[in-house]
């Protein structure tokens, strides 16, 4: 991001199915948070019975969305980066450029009892995740822009010229189980070049900030948040966009908020109230951060009273900017789309391949 965010409009993200996901259609979900005109949604990836992954009902919000970002969770430490990458890249191709990765690394026993390795702690969750996001950048740009060809003349699909060996390993001292990947990918480029990837500002420093795009940050209250947006912002410099995370439970259905028991337990800010005091809110909160990430209490409950009152008037005050038709995630965080770090041709762009 630039250095003027604080005077350009921000951009609103959803959970569909994090702390408050009620087992609800997940068609209906992704339509519901297009229509009230969310710039983007994410997916979580904790376990639910019968629920397929993070990645998965991402991609089946692809074809059947237009406009919206799809940003799915998923694990750095108990994943293979290259079935990670490889399939990052199929959700960009099915959603037209819509793709993005939340980077996640957290303490999982289970997790890595069910892949037969120890279990990963502390500092050397955010090395794990540096090593998976470098594979996947790799990859992507395995395949230079013109690689497929489609040669009839010739008989040839891809220029092989233009498939990169990666030859990643991970560095000395590496915590965990040392690897290496060769590849190329096994699927073009992405539409995006590169997906934007996005992490917890807590592992910043086990991830290097110019790995990310952006950061996600939390705050025991509403009223700490801004200030530890400026902290983080402070930390990772212009070129990161940072995005507040705030748990939501709105006065709706003749309710008011504190009356419908709802109850958040993911160590983030929560704002319970009226409609209008969250668009005070968020107003705010927006001349600080570049975007926010809301986690409703009830998922169609709050996104009703959010499509209908919040959303409508943060656009009225110039707060929120428009949704870009057949735009990228990039084009929404004003990222530029970059080279191939093994483009053959004479000179690739500054900061290509991220």
């Amino acid at each position: 991001m630039n250095a003027e965010h604080t005077s350009r409009p921000g951009f609103l993200a959803i959970e569909l199915d994090g702390a408050g996901w009620d087992g609800a259609d997940l068609t209906r979900a992704v339509l519901a948070a297009e229509s009230a005109g969310f710039h983007a949604a994410t997916f979580t990836d904790a376990p639910a019975p019968g629920r397929a992954n993070a990645l998965q009902r991402a991609a089946f919000a692809g074809p059947i969305s237009r406009t919206i970002a799809l940003v799915p969770e998923i694990d750095t430490v108990y994943t293979e980066p290259f079935h990670v990458s490889t399939q990052l890249a199929s959700l960009d191709y099915v959603s037209g450029g819509r793709a993005g990765w939340i980077a996640t690394a957290a303490e999982a026993p289970e997790a890595a009892a069910a892949v037969g390795r120890s279990s990963v702690t502390g500092a050397a969750l955010g090395q794990e995740a540096a090593a998976s996001i470098e594979v996947s950048r790799r990859l992507w740009d395995s395949w230079e822009d013109d690689a497929v060809i489609r040669d009839v003349a010739t008989g040839r699909y891809i220029d092989v010229d233009k498939l990169h060996y990666v030859d990643f390993q991970t560095p000395a001292g590496f915590p965990g189980a040392g690897y290496s990947v060769k590849g190329p990918s096994i699927i073009p480029r992405p539409l995006q070049g590169q997906l934007p990837v996005l992490a917890p500002a807590s592992l910043i420093g086990g991830i290097p900030v110019d790995a990310l795009d952006a950061v996600l940050v939390s705050a025991p209250t509403p009223e700490l948040l801004a200030a530890e947006v400026r902290d983080v912002r402070a930390r990772v410099g212009a070129g990161v966009a940072v995005v507040a995370e705030l748990d939501v439970v709105l006065d709706a259905r003749g309710q008011a908020a504190a009356a419908r028991g709802a109850s958040f337990d993911g160590g983030r800010a929560a704002f319970a109230g009226s409609a209008p005091g969250l668009t005070d809110f968020l107003a705010d909160l927006l001349k600080e951060a570049d975007g926010v990430r809301l986690h409703p209490a009830s998922l169609f409950v709050d996104l009703e009273e959010l499509g209908r009152w919040v959303l409508p008037e943060l656009r009225r005050r110039g707060a929120l900017r428009p949704v870009v038709q057949d735009g990228t995630f990039r084009d929404l965080l004003g990222l530029d789309r970059p080279a191939s770090r093994y483009a053959t041709a004479a000179a690739a762009p500054a900061g290509a391949g991220k």
